[in-house]
């Protein structure tokens, strides 16, 4: 109950295995040498740790077991002396719970408060209210409005109390030890002894710390010990159980760390960050704190799961109405390629997706390259003398674009997602840009942020890799909203290539 492990991460590709961000576990272990002793499998002075006593792996139990159904039945119990709305409050509590849970809600904070939950736990119920409430008046049941807001204002103390319960509840699992999340620190500096210290002092945050990792011992190992490097780190997770990786100071490098905190094996683990200058945090923002000390939770990316299965939904059926609706837009492309080319309407090429899986992209052929080697190794054609009339108009309107829908129906690609490129760009980017093939955890886009922010043709590929990273890291459906929106002004005022 400590802390809501985060969702599941990405599936890696398999171009990455050969670059600089590979991220099976045996080249991960490879790539950051770590001193070992002949015949053993632990780094030199290692220290052997002393088990984690009277704690238990907190996988398994998390608050919104109790947080959730209280919620709901704190919420509905006003029916009980008010039967004639039960309706009313059946649907109160449904609204509430899917409004408190969202966004993250019951991911339990370390420093547990009601008093700091209290102001955005009102917001919530006040707007679910008033949904309901407004049902009332749609059916002009202004009699019934009244009494139903008079009558929900006690589901609103009862929710506050609700929560005092269960807060006080896991306060006592964490302070007796019952539950407690396995804790490995990134980082061997002061700081992190520092928040060691903390955290063995006050049990109140539900932390146990098993130990840290940086490239060599620090000034943290006079209060917790020194277990291996950031290379050790995936076996690390599986040895001791650990559900949270809390990053503080060490000497380590940033680039290092970015690449092994996103692994297949540290996926399931919450990621909590020391910032940086934390004497000047605020309160502002979804932080948390250990003391004084403020704790930024870092969200792991949603990649998989309900909300991608609604996002899929989505693509299948706005590509088939797109197909339909734009069926005469696609016509008359087809047509006018066709009287400016020759034959040859669709131009198709070999493209990386997901998980470095590699698929044929469509697009309307807006030149004829020389040879087929041509079309796979050079990088831009914006000015090349053969693109003639039409394909500068459907390149400047994406319309070149538009049979992607097809991928998108097949599965091959999605509305919204970063931009594929061609194999022999993709083994080239990985090696000369960090973190490119990180962009191969989600599926290739028809459309992409770092397209509709300006970044197209010869743009910095450092810059391109960056927003589809950007954009994977902070995924969300509203997200996918506000780049088609703005992909439609992309288009109207033809502001591509």
């Amino acid at each position: 109950m400590a802390a809501v492990r985060g969702t599941v991460g990405p599936a890696w590709p398999a171009s990455e295995r050969t670059s600089v961000s590979s991220t099976s576990p045996e080249v991960l272990r490879r790539d950051l040498p770590v001193r070992r002793s002949p015949g053993r499998e632990r780094p030199l002075d290692r220290p052997q740790v002393r088990p984690l006593l009277g704690v238990r792996r907190a996988g398994s139990i998390q608050a919104w077991m109790l947080v959730l159904p209280l919620d709901a039945a704190m919420t509905a119990l006003p029916m009980a002396w008010n039967p004639h709305y039960w309706k009313a409050f059946a649907a109160l509590s449904v609204i509430t719970v899917a409004l408190v849970c969202g966004g993250g809600r019951y991911r339990a904070r370390l420093h547990l408060s009601v008093l700091d939950e209290l102001p955005a736990l009102l917001g919530r119920l006040l707007v679910a209210i008033a949904l309901v409430a407004a049902v009332f008046a749609v059916r002009h049941d202004n009699g019934g409005v009244t009494e139903f807001v008079l009558t929900s204002l006690a589901s609103v103390g009862l929710v506050v109390a609700g929560r005092a319960v269960s807060t006080a509840v896991v306060l006592t699992a964490r302070r007796r030890r019952i539950v407690a999340h396995r804790t490995l620190l990134v980082g061997g500096g002061e700081l992190t002894g520092e928040v060691a210290t903390l955290l063995d002092r006050y049990s109140r945050y539900g932390l146990a710390v098993a130990g840290y990792v940086d490239t060599l011992p620090g000034p943290a190992s006079a209060r917790v010990p020194w277990l291996g490097t950031l290379g050790d780190l995936d076996t690390l997770v599986a040895e001791h159980g650990v559900d949270v990786l809390l990053v503080g100071d060490g000497t380590f490098r940033e680039e290092d760390l970015l690449d092994r905190v996103r692994t297949p094996a540290t996926r399931g683990c919450d990621l909590l960050v020391v910032p940086r200058l934390h004497a000047f945090a605020t309160a502002t923002g979804h932080t948390d704190h250990i003391g004084s000390l403020p704790v930024m939770r870092i969200r792991t990316p949603a990649l998989d799961g309900p909300a991608w299965a609604l996002k899929r939904a989505v693509d299948v059926v706005a590509s088939s109405l797109a197909l339909l609706l734009l069926s005469p837009v696609l016509l008359t492309c087809a047509l006018a390629v066709r009287w400016e080319g020759g034959p040859g309407v669709l131009f198709r090429q070999v493209r990386v997706g997901r998980d470095g899986r590699r698929f044929e992209c469509l697009k309307f052929r807006s030149m004829r390259p020389a040879t087929s080697a041509e079309g796979d190794t050079r990088w831009s054609i914006a000015q090349d003398d053969r693109v003639g009339p039409v394909g500068r108009v459907l390149r400047a309107t994406s319309l070149d674009e538009l049979p992607q829908l097809v991928n998108i129906l097949r599965g091959e690609m999605t509305i919204v997602g970063p931009r594929p490129e061609r194999p022999h760009f993709v083994e080239r980017f990985s090696a000369e840009h960090p973190r490119y093939g990180h962009r191969h955890r989600v599926p290739a886009g028809l459309t992409g942020l770092a397209q509709v922010s300006g970044l197209r043709g010869d743009t910095p590929i450092s810059d391109r890799a960056r927003f589809d990273n950007y954009y994977i890291e902070n995924w969300s459906l509203w997200l996918d909203a506000k780049v088609l929106l703005r992909t439609v002004s992309e288009v109207l005022f033809a502001k591509g290539r």
